[in-house]
């Protein structure tokens, strides 16, 4: 048994070399570097602040009066006779030039203009919502591939550990100090370990790739950098539930709220009829007098009761509709961030109680094994499980910290980030 205590030191001495040796060339990847890579690519950002842009030129040209139309015309043209085809000869035939202007009324038009506005207000929020979900999910993803880096690098070591203890199991049966079940009990180690590790790497590829979708594939091949202080709850007190109030999503309802409002107040001027005027000039033959014709069109809203009224009525109840799905929506919204809020703590609450009550007893209950094992008083495979199980309590951590860090992202990223929205702003 004695060649077990320079295994073991051989051991050690390994992972303080791995540990101390620098595992990525390329400069880490900040999750603030992150967040404004992923606003500066996104093309749904730059597509939804054009379909603000689009709203806004039409607010404009919705205000304006309608095109007047010019009306040229021959009227009481002979078509037999001796007169046929003249357009002089006959005292009925005139040439006619005219023109007509349509005038809506000066309500309509400025509610027209404010529907429009509302559209505006509204992209401007799905611009909003928008950022938030990139900023979210590529904090997510970037969140993703840390902990699977962190899981491998932990993994990792146990890896090297085992491979030396394999070895050291080698020797000890080779030379009649250890069993071959210890040989085959290390290989089995290596083996499951082995594998767990290529799980964890399709996992950190995977979140990479996810990343690469937000950031761009060179800066998702860089590592990440530390996490961040997710121990810091960034909604506390009345900033949590104005924080709710605020969300995008509920901002693209409350515009849609208001071009409700706004279209059923159109609804209700429409209950006036607009007038078109018309002024034209009619020639006739040189022995004839020229004419000037004025006229004056109104609609008779004759069926009010059918058509402008339900019309209006329809209106009234797409604005109810829009409050009730606001209500919904403010329900659900507040439902999930005082989930993510409990999350979050009870989070922070089994995290503390494992690193400091479960972990240390695991490894307290590892290097009690591996005494026991140097003194011949238990075998390898009790020693590699213990061994294991600490690591398992040591991912469990792990797994569990980035469980927290999810939900304190979510929290984080309810509405955008301000300081990430000023260069989108500038973008042309």
């Amino acid at each position: 048994m004695g060649i077990r205590f320079p295994i073991f030191r051989a051991a050690a001495f390994a992972l303080v070399s791995a540990a101390s040796a620098p595992l990525w060339a390329a400069e880490p990847l900040a999750l603030a570097e992150a967040l404004r890579l992923a606003v500066e690519r996104s093309p749904l950002l730059r597509a939804q602040r054009l379909l603000a842009v689009a709203a806004g030129e039409q607010a404009v040209a919705a205000g304006q009066l309608p095109d007047p139309v010019l009306r040229l015309g021959i009227d009481n043209l002979p078509v037999d006779g001796p007169d046929r085809g003249s357009v002089s000869r006959d005292f009925m035939t005139m040439r006619r030039i005219g023109i007509m202007q349509e005038l809506p009324r000066a309500e309509k038009r400025q509610l027209r203009t404010q529907r429009l506005e509302r559209d505006v207000q509204r992209a401007r929020a799905q611009q909003q919502l928008t950022l938030a979900d990139v900023q979210q999910g590529t904090a997510l993803a970037w969140l993703e591939r840390h902990y699977a880096q962190a899981m491998g690098e932990l993994v990792g070591q146990q890896r090297e550990e085992t491979r030396l203890q394999v070895q050291a199991a080698d020797v000890a049966f080779r030379s009649g100090r250890g069993t071959q079940a210890d040989v085959f009990a290390a290989r089995a180690a290596l083996i499951s370990i082995e594998d767990r590790l290529s799980q964890i790497d399709g996992q950190s590829r995977s979140a990479g790739l996810m990343l690469g979708r937000w950031v761009g594939a060179d800066a998702a091949s860089r590592p990440s950098s530390g996490p961040p202080a997710w121990q810091a709850m960034p909604l506390q007190g009345p900033a949590f539930e104005e924080r709710i109030g605020q969300h995008p999503d509920l901002q693209v309802i409350r515009a849609e709220i208001d071009a409700a409002q706004t279209d059923a107040r159109l609804a209700l001027a429409n209950r006036q009829s607009d007038w078109t005027v018309e002024a034209s000039y009619s020639q006739r033959g040189p022995a004839y007098s020229n004419m000037l014709s004025l006229g004056l069109s109104i609609p008779l809203q004759w069926d009010a009761a059918n058509r402008q009224n339900r019309e209006l009525a329809a209106r009234l109840a797409l604005v109810d509709e829009a409050k009730e799905r606001y209500e919904d929506r403010l329900r659900s919204r507040e439902a999930e961030a005082r989930g993510l809020l409990n999350d979050w703590q009870t989070g922070q609450d089994r995290l503390a109680r494992q690193r400091t009550e479960l972990i240390p007893a695991m490894r307290q209950r590892a290097e009690a094994m591996l005494t026991a094992y140097r003194s011949g008083k238990s075998d390898l495979a009790g020693t590699l499980a213990a061994r294991r199980d600490e690591i398992d309590a040591r991912i469990q951590a792990l797994s569990l910290e980035a469980d927290t860090a999810r939900a304190w992202i979510r929290l984080k990223f309810l509405t955008p980030d301000d300081a990430l929205a000023a260069p989108l702003k500038d973008q042309p």
